[in-house]
């Protein structure tokens, strides 16, 4: 069975995250995978994937190769120690910066100044795709990278490979960039990747579970805290439109009747350097019951917020191949449904989950 090839958009903490974690996976082979759907998808496993290039921007990571460049800094993830990580001759090409780079990380990425222009880039990138083989590209860029997103998007659709796009920039959720994609028949994974049990799948299922039980919600909060680059990119609150509005109707959709705008607040909160990795939610639900006696609820979740997302990266990522064999293009749906917070379609995770299963096995 040949490998899936991959090509990495933003080499930073989640794709460090994933990598290591398939390296965990390997020098512990007794050790039972956890953290994805199935052992296989189709015939591959995690350890199927390739990932023949990479594309960033930092200064000290374009022109190394990809096993060197998730060590750098400001990457945090250190699961295998970087002498224990197998060296590879896949390399960190440059890509454009765009809008990819907030005001408040310039100084921790540190961008290449380059004197290409887009377009030169995106020349160069279509070589590389067109040399290593890349068949799917999964983009990891920063909150608020609208321009660079669409810039990737176009690139897809250009080489004919594959989008799973991890970040609330509307791709396969909008329609004419989901049509781009079924016309020429290359699938799209996307928006906004959730969390294995992440804060806005923990929210909104506890919400729908209110729902069910006949409840009234009346209002609701989710304030979530990090200390990594992530967190420090969404201080910029201009980034953050598409994220609040990606998280917000996440939990919105799994309601028989929508709250108020004013009565639902979904999205990170601050930056906390101490905090690394980890990632806190904070989230209430009020409502009323029989009788119009009111309850609430409050829940405090802590998490690694790369080993939460590594495990779905590589089910879309093995989604996505399934799809190319198949000939699918435009938004896979049950794919987007379960694994990304902003779908073309929104459904319940369950039902979400059971329409994956039936894509899975057809």
């Amino acid at each position: 069975m040949a490998k899936i090839k991959v090509g990495l958009v933003g080499i930073g903490n989640c794709f460090s995250g994933l990598i290591q974690g398939i390296e965990y996976y390997r020098q512990n082979p007794k050790q039972k995978v956890i953290g994805i759907m199935h052992e296989k998808i189709g015939n591959y496993s995690i350890h199927d994937l390739d990932f023949v290039a990479g594309f960033d921007v930092g200064i000290n990571k374009v022109g190394k190769t990809i096993n060197e460049a998730i060590y750098e800094y400001p990457n945090m993830v250190d699961w295998i120690p970087k002498n224990k990580m197998p060296k590879t001759k896949s390399l960190v090409y440059e890509s454009p910066a765009l809008d990819g780079v907030g005001i408040w990380v310039e100084n921790r990425v540190k961008p290449l100044k380059s004197k290409k222009s887009s377009e030169q880039l995106a020349r160069e990138i279509k070589k590389t795709i067109d040399k290593t083989g890349a068949e799917i590209i999964v983009s990891y860029l920063p909150v608020g990278s609208e321009k660079a997103t669409q810039f990737w998007a176009q690139i897809c659709l250009d080489t004919n490979t594959a989008f799973v796009n991890c970040i609330p920039s509307f791709i396969a959720s909008n329609k004419k960039w989901g049509d781009k994609f079924a016309q020429k028949k290359i699938p799209v994974i996307g928006d906004d990747i959730k969390g294995q049990v992440g804060a806005t799948i923990v929210h909104r299922t506890l919400a729908k579970l209110c729902d069910d039980r006949g409840t009234k919600i009346e209002k609701t909060y989710q304030i979530n805290v990090g200390g990594n680059t992530d967190f420090l990119n969404m201080k910029e609150q201009e980034r953050l439109v598409s994220k609040r509005i990606s998280k917000t109707e996440s939990v919105q959709s799994q309601l028989s009747q929508r709250l108020a705008d004013d009565q639902i607040y979904v999205g990170p909160s601050d930056f906390i350097p101490f905090l690394g990795n980890t990632k806190l939610m904070f989230m209430r639900i009020e409502g009323r019951q029989w009788a119009n006696i009111p309850y609430n609820m409050e829940v405090r979740l802590e998490v690694d917020d790369k080993a939460n997302s590594a495990g779905i990266v590589i089910d879309a990522a093995r989604l996505a191949k399934i799809a190319l064999e198949r000939k699918i293009g435009g938004p896979v749906i049950p794919a987007c449904a379960y694994l990304m917070k902003h779908p073309p379609k929104q459904m319940s995770d369950p039902q979400a989950k059971a329409e994956l299963e039936k894509f899975i096995k057809a």
